[in-house]
């Protein structure tokens, strides 16, 4: 024994590794069956024991703490725009990619198809979230794509392929290929029709090819083989597809000026670039850009709230583990009152966020033939990306104060979740501008409204607190005065009612009753807070992980 000895290390959590992220979800696992995607089962349970492995969460740490480098000019002085990241990123894009997290759907165009997809994209985001980016962005494209054929039946087979091939080549060349986006610049940000860069109709390979001049404040995924942007043309704002190079094997001008320095998301290369004179296909007519664009931008929100709530779910999980397994004051942490009603009220936020974005995929699904669910996938996509969004920041921390100080340092994983949840709220459309999309889907496209409002009435007598809560949404829907001012409350309201009669469906009825009754009825500003009354228990076994 060492004499010098000063303490030995007792109470202490064993590390959360080793779990299967999957199998140990339960509102995940029964969400999934729910909508249709039992035929996924397997291939969900794989990813899930993959990514909660020692390995994978170390592939995790690493591709964050050695962030993507730019490469602008070889060693010789000849310009070449690449970034360098390290090879955790490459192993984490490879394996996902294997899993087909990027395109499921396209390569199994079957009922539930994208709700295992969501399933997959939820679990890779709560252990790296960088690798998302890309792989979402080239999930969306395909939809956008359908405006051109001629060019979507030209990178249909390295969309659907599943070998990971990182360096730069013709995408001919390729198994399979990764899109980013080139969309906002310095003066505009969300207005993209303040967009300056421009395009005109370049010699040769057919009159859709364009050479574009201008700069992109935010392009995401630089390394990626092609992007979708925006230019303006003689007939108005337009959409493109720029590739990294060229059919011939050239590289296209394509000059990235720096790689973002961000709060989070960190192991993803975020760049600000320039076009000289590159070259770009055009995808939809001339003047339809931000009409084509929103094609790709609809399923990217998607997966705003499944990455949500794959950030939320980790942090939920970790702190039942820490609570667990940490004993205060002469008992588990766990089994203090007060840590208890916070525990439940984060288990409750996690199991509404995972059913809202559950049964968003299962409108995806079936928008294509029904256009009920088409209607409700337009507003509720927007609704619950605002909401979703909102809570994940807020929730994480929550959780990082169940593990106090082991929360806060960056050994744990707790500070990365923190550092990533506002990412998803900001791209594809910060909080205002989802409230004002909810709105002008109200003006432009009210049967999505009567589509949500559906939904909401479908539990209608299940219980008479949410009836009540749903009157007053349809009559603040009404009440067109001042509606601007009030988007925010309109959207929070929309969003925790959906969830409330997602869960009296769906959800055990300790789960449902503690959700009404504190989203609701009570409504408090802060986690921990449920009324007397509230099955905490009931609620906290439900959501916790469930480890073999």
């Amino acid at each position: 024994m060492d004499r010098f000895a000063t303490h030995e290390v007792t109470n202490q959590p064993p590390p959360f590794e080793d779990v299967n992220l999957f199998t140990s979800d339960r509102p995940l696992r029964e969400g999934v069956r729910a909508g249709g995607g039992e035929w996924a089962l397997p291939a969900l349970e794989a990813f899930g024991a993959l990514v909660g492995t020692a390995d994978f969460l170390e592939l995790g740490r690493l591709a964050n703490r050695f962030a993507p480098e730019l490469r602008s000019h070889d060693r010789f002085g000849h310009r070449i725009d690449e970034v360098a990241f390290h090879p955790a990123w490459h192993e984490v894009m490879r394996r996902a990619m294997e899993h087909r997290v990027h395109n499921l759907p396209w390569r199994e165009p079957r009922a539930g198809a994208h709700v295992a997809r969501s399933a997959l994209h939820s679990l890779l985001s709560q252990v790296e979230s960088g690798a998302c980016c890309p792989l979402t962005m080239t999930f969306a494209v395909r939809p956008a794509l359908a405006a051109e054929p001629e060019i979507a039946a030209r990178w249909e087979e390295g969309l659907l392929g599943t070998i990971y091939e990182p360096a730069l080549r013709p995408a001919a060349e390729k198994s399979a290929v990764l899109i980013g986006m080139a969309m906002t610049e310095k003066q505009g940000g969300s207005d993209v029709r303040a967009n300056t860069t421009r395009a005109k109709k370049a010699d040769g390979d057919g009159p859709d090819l364009y050479e574009l001049v201008g700069h992109k404040w935010f392009c995401s995924a630089p390394m990626s083989d092609a992007f979708l942007t925006l230019a303006q043309t003689e007939g108005g704002l337009t959409c493109f597809l720029v590739p990294r190079i060229l059919p011939d094997g050239a590289r296209n001008p394509f000059r990235i000026q720096r790689l973002k320095d961000k709060l989070g998301n960190r192991s993803n290369a975020s760049s600000e670039i320039e076009y000289a004179g590159t070259r770009g296909w055009r995808v939809g007519e001339e003047g339809r850009g931000v009409r084509t664009i929103l094609e790709m931008v609809h399923h990217t929100r998607l997966d705003c709230v499944s990455g949500s709530t794959g950030l939320m779910r980790q942090a939920l999980a970790q702190a039942i583990h820490h609570t667990d397994h940490r004993e205060v004051f002469g008992k588990r942490l766990a089994d203090q009152p007060l840590m208890r009603n916070v525990l439940a009220d984060l288990a409750l936020e996690v199991e509404g966020a995972t059913a809202l974005m559950l049964r968003l995929a299962e409108a995806f699904d079936h928008a294509p033939s029904d256009e009920a669910e088409r209607a409700f996938a337009r507003m509720a996509t927007a609704v619950g990306k605002y909401w979703a969004c909102k809570r994940a920041p807020g929730l994480i921390y929550e959780a990082m104060e169940c593990l106090g100080g082991a929360g806060y340092v960056e050994d744990s994983i707790l500070p990365r979740l923190y550092r990533e949840a506002p990412v998803n709220a900001i791209w594809e459309g910060s909080g205002n501008v989802m409230c004002l999309d909810v709105l002008r889907a109200m003006v432009r496209e009210p049967d999505s409204v009567d589509a949500l409002l559906a939904e909401l009435r479908a539990v209608r007598g299940a219980d008479a607190r949410l009836d009540r809560s749903v009157d007053a949404i349809e009559a603040e829907l009404r009440d067109p005065e001042d509606i601007e001012a009030r988007a925010r409350r309109v959207v929070e309201r929309l969003a925790t009612a959906l969830q409330a009669s997602l869960l009296l469906r769906r959800a055990p009825t300790p789960v449902a009753e503690a959700f009404v009754a504190g989203r609701i009825v009570e409504g408090h500003l802060t986690f921990g807070t449920l009324p007397r009354g509230t099955d905490l228990g009931a609620v906290i076994e439900r959501a916790r992980p469930e480890v073999r």
